[in-house]
């Protein structure tokens, strides 16, 4: 239910006649100024934070030299490209100068394709150039995507102390596609090999021979949506936006048969059919002759893309030729037929051994999930005069469950399982992750391998082979790490050598993460790696030797090390980390001011966290107009002691024209363990704006410059809907709200987010009533110029459905309010024009009106 109005402990602090700043009023024009300011500064500090690390090991003839490759902004560029640093062999910490891998290469010349668009909202891109590359280390090859081209290139030098002029020149991989290609990934087993994806389907390309081939054929590029409903290889929209996963083939990474004449590869991959998924239409840009786009878009409660795991087994000659033919293999039988409840493919692919097709199914209500091991001789070549029914599945190994894990919250779906060598034909070994406790930590698991028994027959029934091979079949089960309080689900790396495994995680403050080690095969307490009072983004080596990390606090900018790792007698007590170069120091930015964090108890029994800014204007004593800057839901959390100039240095804009910033993460936010995050379940809308109230008004009984009398929230996308709830519910509190792309009422978003916190609408109608927008249409204020709503029209994720149904709303309730619509925007505002409007558009408005 929504929250009440009534009388707060903190409303003295309000009693006092505020004080005001008596500034006079800007210009659209001097707002602008001061929007572009800002962006300069934002683009003097985003060039020097790199990303998507690979360390390389190159032999020359005075020995082996580790060379760092990353993506990064060179001087005076303005796009991401290929850089490299290599590092000094005595193992001294000097600052490392960059080389650009790549000259004269500019790589967003070209319009975006628009699957290319879709898949930079999926994955939040911001930057532009080269985002992302595959590699082979040893080789020195790299592969991207760029300019909807592929592109590659070599770098083959010995000599890694090279001159300035040296030029390494991408080549384009010729191609007959017309159109995009997506999601490039080299061969394990041929690096002559690239696979991508082009027009919903999987083709292969030979850098040598120069043929290419298409291998899969599900998708017609033909006659729309609603006749041609199959893709392969690309995840539906729910599993790329919801659960993280944005490829849908994997290559099989050893040999296991080969000719004189021609080798055998295979890729898993995923066919989705969405034949039974609502198309939506959205308007299209203005400048789009068509006028309507189509989406296929599963909303709360309806049907999901069904999902099925095949291999494609091809041949290639010895001169490069992609030898006609190509078979199928299907399953046996579908995944489904073994588990009824699965509604979702999460992740997938190969054991390292290629004996195995892994898969990690997720049920409809996300409270049970299954890793489930499929024998490669599951799959069955295909062709048109074979039946799948002729084949007798009792002669072959069974598919079975070696994990299952149930929970009465849901399930956050996560990245780590890492397979050991097998080191008996019985049994498989694994590390894995789990919230079962409360809180998310590593786990060492044994799972026991079962073989078809020698009376096995073709009748056995399907229920029946489910008890027997279905159970989980797990006999260990060793906690590596334990604890209140979070390991990261993104990435772990393990060292076999010496049974290590190292981690991220948030150990020693929820503010601040860090990496860690531990003995997965005798664990003690972690040992953090990285320096406190920074929250450290970090990538290792495949040996374990070596890592680099990027880290920063509130107060200082991004700066980015590398370290050697080094073991005493016991190492997984007493490892260590010495610097051994710098890629980039503290940038000095004396025009930023930075937030300050603050603690508070809540009244919930829980230590919360906030930050705040100053107005840049601050005079002691006197109360400055407030924005409580919002998001609020789950998976984010926006209070760390992590530098905030640049996903939140619109925040600091609005502190240089003389507004006090607060932002505070209440229950529903990540990192703090599951009981913390479900706060939320069931009654999404109704229990959040309390909590911000809450630590506004402590904080503001604590300074003496926020004005409660003028209040302002804004948010974006769950953070626009929570400045709407805010609004409605707490108008005596907000005297503004600034919305951006508002989920308005929860039947109309996607199925893989709502029903993990609503359940389906049929199982919780009260809780899609009261998270409902459109429910508190009649407590919004009568007042004008309190409520701002901001969407882009072409918006994939949070449809502009969402805002029609708002303003129709509004209307019918002669309730005031303004909008200002993006007709070329996605769900996060891209362009420069579009984003200079917008943020000139939020200072109008709040000095206009707050």
């Amino acid at each position: 239910m929504a929250s009440e109005v009534g009388v707060d402990p903190y409303d003295h602090v309000s009693g006092s006649p505020p004080q005001t700043n008596t500034t006079g009023k800007k210009s659209w024009d001097e707002l602008r100024k001061c929007v572009r300011d800002t962006r300069k500064l934002l683009t003097a500090l985003v060039s020097s934070v790199p990303t998507s690390f690979t360390f390389r090991n190159i032999s020359t003839d005075n020995g082996t030299v580790t060379r760092l490759y990353f993506l990064g902004v060179p001087i005076k560029g303005r796009e991401n490209t290929l850089l490299y640093v290599d590092l000094p062999s005595d193992f001294q910490d000097y600052v490392l100068p960059w080389q650009s891998l790549l000259d004269s290469f500019q790589p967003s010349s070209g319009q975006l394709s628009r699957e290319e668009q879709l898949m930079r909202e999926r994955k939040r891109l911001g930057i532009y150039g080269i985002t992302s590359y595959d590699v082979v280390e040893n080789e020195g090859k790299f592969v991207f995507p760029a300019c909807s081209s592929l592109f590659t290139c070599v770098d083959n030098t010995m000599d890694c102390h090279v001159e300035d002029d040296r030029v390494i020149l991408p080549t384009a991989i010729s191609t007959s596609c017309l159109g995009a290609r997506l999601d490039p990934k080299i061969c394990p087993l041929d690096t002559n090999l690239v696979s991508f994806i082009h027009n919903g389907d999987l083709w292969i390309t030979h850098l040598i021979s120069g043929q290419e081939k298409r291998l899969t054929f599900v998708h017609k590029g033909e006659g729309g949506l609603a006749a041609d409903p199959c893709v392969a290889g690309v995840p539906s929209f729910v599993v790329q936006e919801e659960f993280d996963r944005y490829t849908g083939y994997w290559w099989m990474p050893k040999v296991t048969q080969s000719t004189d004449e021609a080798s055998t590869f295979r890729i898993l991959y995923e066919e989705v059919d969405e034949s039974d998924v609502e198309i939506l239409h959205v308007f299209a840009p203005v400048t789009d002759d068509q006028g309507i786009d189509e989406y296929r878009y599963p909303r709360a409660g309806t049907t999901n893309a069904r999902s099925t795991l095949k291999i494609i087994e091809f041949e290639v000659g010895e001169d490069g030729s992609l030898l006609e033919g190509a078979v199928e293999r299907h399953m046996m039988e579908p995944l489904s037929s073994f588990c009824p409840w699965m509604e979702y493919i999460v992740r997938a692919g190969w054991t390292p051994d290629s004996k195995y097709v892994y898969a990690q199914v997720l049920d409809r209500e996300q409270q049970q999930l299954a890793v489930i091991l499929i024998p490669f001789e599951y799959f069955m070549p295909i062709s048109s005069d074979i039946e799948m029914s002729s084949f007798d599945t009792s002669s072959y190994p069974p598919l079975q469950f070696i994990y299952r894990e149930t929970s009465n919250i849901w399930i956050n779906v996560h990245d780590i399982l890492h397979f050991f060598p097998q080191s008996s034909p019985d049994e498989i070994s694994f590390l894995w992750s789990s919230e079962k406790s409360g809180y998310r930590h590593l786990y060492h698991v044994t799972s026991k391998l079962q073989t078809p028994p020698p009376d096995s027959n073709h009748a056995m029934e399907l229920e029946d082979r489910s008890q027997d091979f279905l159970q989980s079949q797990m006999v260990r089960e060793v906690a590596v790490t334990q604890g209140d309080w979070e390991v990261n689900g993104k990435q772990i790396w393990v060292d076999e050598l010496r049974k290590l495994v190292y981690f991220n995680g948030l150990k020693d403050s929820p503010l601040e993460t860090h990496l860690y080690c531990v003995s997965y095969n005798s664990p003690g307490e972690p040992v953090r790696l990285t320096q406190p009072g920074f929250s450290h983004t970090v990538s290792l080596d495949k040996a374990c030797s070596l890592f680099v990390s990027v880290y920063s606090s509130v107060q200082h900018t991004p700066r980015c090390k590398v370290y050697r790792i080094s073991h005493g007698d016991h190492p997984s007590q007493h490892t260590q980390a010495e610097p051994c170069g710098t890629v980039i120091s503290s940038t000095s930015c004396p025009e930023y001011r930075a937030p300050e964090l603050f603690s508070y108890p809540s009244k919930s029994g829980y230590t919360m966290h906030g930050m705040y800014y100053h107005p840049h204007n601050y005079d002691p004593g006197a109360r400055y107009p407030t924005v409580l800057f919002v998001y609020g839901g789950p998976q984010v959390q926006l209070v760390t002691n992590a530098f905030k100039g640049l996903k939140f240095l619109r925040l600091h804009t609005l502190a240089s024209q003389g507004y006090a910033v607060v932002t505070i993460d209440g229950r529903g936010s990540c990192n703090r363990g599951l009981q913390f995050e479900s706060h939320i379940k069931g009654k999404l809308g109704t229990v959040e704006i309390e909590e911000q109230v809450e630590g506004l008004l402590w904080l503001a009984s604590k300074v003496d410059f926020i004005d409660l009398t003028r209040i302002a929230i804004h948010g974006w996308s769950y953070g626009g809907y929570l400045a709407l709830m805010g609004l409605a519910q707490r108008p005596d509190i907000f005297k503004a709200a600034i919305a951006g792309a508002p989920v308005v009422n929860w039947i109309l978003y996607d199925t893989g987010y709502t029903e993990r916190y609503l359940d389906v609408p049929q199982a919780n109608k009260d809780g899609y009533t009261n998270g409902s927008v459109l429910s508190y249409i009649d407590r919004f204020p009568d007042e004008e110029n309190r409520l701002l709503i901001i969407h882009g029209l072409i918006d994939e994720n949070v449809h502009f459905h969402h805002t029609s149904h708002l303003v129709n709303a509004l209307v019918k309730a002669c309730k005031p309010y303004q909008l200002q619509v993006y007709p070329n925007e996605r769900h996060g505002i891209r362009s420069h024009e579009s984003s200079e409007h917008y943020k000139t558009m939020v200072l109008s408005f709040l000095q206009n009106n707050l």
